[in-house]
């Protein structure tokens, strides 16, 4: 097969799965530009000769959507448009032999903590010096900053750990350092992201540190929104609401994956913790910070998972009125130890159960909303869309939770923090009128959380 020749390779880079991920291809990109090698990410052009997919290995669905990429990108190399294709990521981590076997035509692959050997392959140097630089795949405005990598939990479902490892935090210093980077680049939101972001600091200092990275995090100028996703419930550090409450940067937000609600769900998650003291936690939480937006994912299909159990998430959810929850369904994982256990519940149940629980919820969504209705908020504008503008207040997170329909004839930039008026109210979503620029970012900071 005749392959096209270029006079200098230009990589194209494919992410999928997780925000983590993305942040692993971001600190590819930074350091192929270092070597002076051409990098783009999700290129629709289809100018560049080498293909590096970043593999999503989590779940079923996850896995089919890795492979298929790896396949359409193998046939454009064989029809002589590509020279070279390699994976990396959690999938070629976990099934690497497999793979190599089942896909020849890949020329390398690559585990999740390889970097360097990436780089071998593709003709350039590792730079060590070049910490936290990274070619941004988000928008400007935005970006994720991830703690730590790896986890030390053993949920009987999650296969993590099995291509993450275990826990290893970042010092302070290097996040800080590398938040500093970002906001000169014109960052003004960063997503502290980690397999379990409560555990940070453990390895490193021999205490819970997350408190005090978010205190240095916020003294970072320019720095306007810090947000935490995936904390992980049991021993949860109550102290970390001091933080929230005391930087005025760092937004009223938590990201709290609960998985379950039914203790006999829960003790065979192996999640090291009950309804009831979850409840508790969650109870303790809102009494410290007041007006805080919990958000929380769950799985359903769980193997042995009984209507009463299913009854029982749907009473928990209607008892805590999350502002925001995700769902999965269930997904039976190799090398868990919940893989021991029989996978007898349909996928068609799994779904119906999610979409079950998922009304549930859709209907104390719509409350909670219709609560904003009069309000005025500090949002962030996110993109224009067909001819209208939207963002987000500091309760939501990009991509995964509400979205603001500004209304407006005032030209808006991503990235600028306006107020808006509140006056519709739907599932999911809000609108609202924009009343003016935010000029006083100090004054709101001083009122937001009375």
């Amino acid at each position: 097969m005749k392959v096209r020749s270029l006079k200098k390779d230009k990589v194209n880079i494919i992410t999928l799965g997780c925000s983590k991920n993305m942040v692993d291809s971001e600190v590819l990109s930074g350091q192929l530009l270092a070597n002076d090698i051409a990098v783009v990410h999700e290129n629709a052009k289809l100018d560049h000769n080498i293909v590096v997919v970043n593999t999503c290995g989590f779940i079923d669905k996850a896995k089919e959507e890795s492979i298929n990429t790896i396949l359409d990108q193998v046939a454009l190399k064989q029809k002589g448009k590509l020279d070279k294709v390699y994976v990396t990521g959690c999938l070629s981590h976990r099934y690497r032999t497999d793979l190599e076997k089942e896909i020849p035509e890949v020329d390398a692959w690559f585990g999740t903590m390889e970097l360097p050997l990436i780089l071998k392959e593709l003709e350039a140097d590792y730079k060590a010096e070049l910490l936290g630089e990274r070619m941004l795949a988000t928008p400007k405005h935005y970006a994720y900053l991830k703690i730590s990598e790896g986890c030390n939990r053993t949920c009987s479902f999650c296969a993590i750990p099995l291509m993450r490892g275990a826990h290893v935090s970042r010092p302070i210093e290097d996040l800080v350092k590398e938040a500093e980077g970002l906001v000169k680049k014109g960052v003004k939101e960063v997503m502290l992201i980690a397999q379990e972001l409560t555990y940070y600091g453990l390895d490193l200092y021999k205490k819970r540190q997350l408190p005090e990275l978010l205190n240095q995090l916020a003294k970072v100028s320019g720095l306007e929104w810090i947000r935490l996703h995936y904390a992980y419930p049991s021993k949860f550090p109550i102290e970390i609401l001091d933080a929230i409450n005391a930087n005025p940067n760092v937004c009223n937000y938590i990201d709290m994956p609960l998985q379950h609600a039914s203790n006999n769900m829960l003790k065979a998650m192996k999640r090291q913790i009950t309804r009831e003291e979850m409840e508790a936690l969650i109870g303790a939480i809102r009494e410290k910070s007041p007006g805080i937006c919990i958000r929380t994912t769950l799985i359903t299909g769980f193997p042995g998972e009984t209507r009463e159990d299913v009854e029982e998430l749907k009473d928990f959810l209607r008892r805590m009125r999350f502002d925001r929850v995700g769902i999965f369904t269930y997904s039976h994982e190799e090398n868990t130890t919940a893989y021991e256990l029989e996978d007898t519940i349909p996928a068609e149940e799994k779904e119906a159960r999610a979409q079950e629980i998922m009304e549930v919820q859709q209907e104390i969504s719509l409350e909670k909303n219709q609560e904003k209705i009069g309000h005025i908020f500090k949002v962030i504008v996110d993109k224009k869309e067909a001819g209208r503008y939207l963002g987000r207040t500091e309760f939501d997170s990009v991509e995964v939770d509400n979205e603001v329909v500004i209304n407006t004839d005032r030209k808006l930039e991503p990235g600028q923090f306006v107020q808006v008026k509140i006056t519709k109210a739907y599932d999911y979503d809000l609108e609202g009128d924009l009343i003016t620029e935010w000029s006083q970012i100090e004054s709101y900071n001083q009122t937001r959380k009375t």
